[in-house]
């Protein structure tokens, strides 16, 4: 995982060679196309992003460095029946939503940029013939109603705001022919109570004793008490979880409704095929939760996001059935390369972490040019892994030989049996997938490294597993000399990991950081200005520092690598001077032994918190760290409050 020399000075005398190089096209992604909070695809190209958007329901575009939407198609318009809806019922405009809603009775549109309904056509007459009545039998205006009426016999005509008896074609002799009888059938309730003066032979007359008395009902006793008559206020208005009155009518709930914000009503009526669910409210659609705790609401997108933007771990989601589709929650993935295939070590390492999602044991080695593969793999570390919850990549190495890699890549046959003894292996193990650290590569072997990774990928796609790269951190200017084709890598593998480390090492002429915070930053942007997707860059992070020896007249003696966890005792046993390097964002530390100077430049919490920062900024996969035991088990608690 160590940036090596011979990969250094190769790229640097092809760099120093060539009097220009044409630099790359800035292909990095700039807009990301979502369905709801689903990512599907990212571009450098607007107008791509939006075309492709189109073909989605529920979609809309972002601005990757802003999260701004540039464009979406979510509906304007919502058709419910009873209260119920479906994505189907979605439109644009509110001469589509009416039309559908039309088909439909008990049902509504609403503006979803606005509170309640803006069209209904729930019922305000009901049609019966002496007890009885029908679903159909129910109608928006009085003329409807009576046109029906007219084809059946001894009818009446109930007006729902009211519940009066409107009309009727029973005639006068029938009327007082009931009202004669001796049966007095209808009983009008108020509650469980009754008397003798609301006992009545003709329906008519106990409906008007009825609407005398609130929440009263008329119960048949030629029917076993069945009620044929309500005037119980069904409609049930809500503020939150708290009642605020309850109506005779429809169309009176919701004038007092709308006096109140977060209302909504219920119809109770048992009759109603929407039994206590809420047909009406003025809830804003846009809800705001930072996690799951809701925070506020909007009816419109826009403010929705501008507001949600001002916390973290936030999301807008819909009223209806809570779908986001929009969030900005920190899920940085964290790798740890092991450096090691012994079990111990890969378990002493991993019980030192928190939060660390994917492992990386070295257990595979490319042995010669024929294809051979070494193993060193443990299935029971495997398992033991899984089971605390992690996802296991194996590193696979090519030994760092550029020789032995050209004699490799230029066999097919060496290749297949490579990959096929490698793919076989990863499938029998159970692994998650496999982690590529092919290094010291010759630029020459561009093509044929690009074509092993592609036939790799696809051999290890079939089988189910993921198949990650280690590339060193580069440079624009001179990435087209190298062996590595980020564009079409990128293309092909699940995930990329930038090993972002190193920038001065081993054989630097100079003394200086592992990994200055700025020089980190640009790698990132050169990455993806390679049109590597955002979802697939991996960062990597050095739990390391490197000692530099410097005589007294300045001249470099020798260097050594130290590792983080270790720091903090050192620093304090040599009394070092810690002085903060705004060039680099580091503290430099420094300290005599031996009439010679020491330095370094220091790796810590800070400084771990920083590259976290800078992958958030970048909205990245996650970051990758070289290497577990170097760190210390406070460290984790940190980056696990970063993630």
């Amino acid at each position: 995982m160590k940036r090596n020399t011979l990969l250094i000075a190769s790229v640097l005398a092809l760099f120093l060679s060539s009097t220009s190089t044409a630099m790359a096209a800035d292909k990095t992604s700039k807009y990301r196309v979502y369905q709801d909070s689903h990512i599907l695809m990212e571009t450098p190209d607007y107008k791509s992003a939006e075309n492709y958007a189109k073909s989605y329901t529920s979609s809309h575009v972002e601005e990757i460095s802003t999260r701004k939407w540039l464009w979406n198609n979510y509906p304007r318009y919502k058709v419910y029946q009873s209260g119920l809806s479906s994505s189907t019922w979605e439109f644009a405009t509110l001469d589509q939503a009416i039309r559908e809603a039309s088909k439909w009775g008990h049902a509504s549109v609403r503006d979803l940029q606005s509170d309640g309904w803006v069209w209904n056509n729930y019922p305000k007459y009901r049609l019966y013939q002496g007890d009885a009545t029908l679903d159909s039998w129910e109608f928006v205006t009085l003329n409807e109603a009576m046109a029906e009426a007219k084809k059946w016999g001894n009818t009446h005509i109930i007006e729902l705001s009211s519940h009066q008896w409107v009309w009727d074609n029973i005639p006068d002799s029938r009327k007082a022919e009931l009202r004669s009888s001796n049966d007095r059938i209808y009983h009008v309730y108020q509650g469980t109570n009754t008397s003798d003066a609301w006992s009545f032979a003709y329906l008519e007359d106990a409906v008007n004793e009825s609407l005398k008395w609130g929440n009263s009902t008329i119960a048949n006793s030629q029917m076993n008490n069945q009620i044929v008559f309500s005037n119980v206020k069904n409609y049930q208005v809500y503020q939150y979880d708290t009642i605020l009155n309850a109506f005779l009518n429809l169309d009176d709930a919701i004038a007092y409704a709308k006096q109140f914000d977060h209302t909504q009503i219920i119809n109770v009526d048992p009759a109603f095929s929407g039994s206590k669910r809420s047909i009406w409210t003025n809830y804003p659609y846009y809800q705001v939760y930072q996690s799951d705790r809701w925070i506020a609401d909007y009816s419109s997108i826009t403010n929705a996001l501008n507001y949600a933007m001002g916390y973290s771990n936030a999301s807008v989601r819909l009223l209806d059935d809570s779908t986001v589709i929009w969030d900005n929650y920190q899920n940085l993935q964290f790798w740890g390369w092991n450096g090691s295939s012994n079990n111990d070590t890969i378990r002493s390492q991993v019980n030192n972490t928190t939060g660390l999602d994917v492992v990386s044991p070295t257990y595979f080695s490319l042995a010669d040019s024929s294809g051979t593969l070494t193993d060193t793999s443990n299935k029971d570390t495997v398992a033991w892994l899984q089971g605390q919850g992690h996802k296991v990549m194996p590193l696979v190495n090519n030994q760092f030989d550029a020789a032995l890699t050209s004699q490799f890549l230029s066999n097919t046959e060496a290749q297949n049996k490579f990959i096929q003894a490698l793919v076989n292996k990863g499938v029998a193990l159970g692994v998650e997938g496999l982690n590529i650290d092919f290094e010291s590569l010759s630029g020459k072997d561009r093509a044929a490294y690009t074509a092993f990774i592609k036939n790799l990928t696809a051999t290890a796609h079939d089988k189910g597993l993921l198949i990650s790269i280690d590339l060193p951190r580069g440079s624009v200017k001179w990435n087209a000399q190298t062996a590595f084709d980020h564009e079409k890598l990128g293309e092909t593998v699940d995930y990329i990991i930038t090993m972002t480390y190193d920038q001065y090492w081993k054989g630097s002429t100079e003394p200086g950081p592992v990994a200055g915070l700025e020089w980190v930053e640009e790698g990132i942007k050169e990455f993806l200005s390679y049109g590597i997707p955002r979802d697939k860059l991996i960062m990597g992070i050095p739990f390391y520092v490197r000692e530099w020896q410097v005589d007294s007249s300045g001249n470099l003696i020798d260097n050594r690598a130290l590792l983080m966890k270790d720091l903090p005792a050192l620093i304090a046993s040599k009394k070092a001077t810690l002085t903060f390097d705004n060039k680099f964002g580091q503290y430099k530390v420094e300290y005599s032994e031996n009439d010679n100077k020491r330095v370094f430049w220091l790796e810590n919490e800070e400084t771990v918190k920083a590259r976290l920062e800078i992958a958030n900024k970048y909205d990245i996969a996650g970051v990758a760290a070289w290497r577990l035991g170097y760190d210390a088990a406070d460290l984790w608690k940190m980056m696990l409050q970063q993630k």
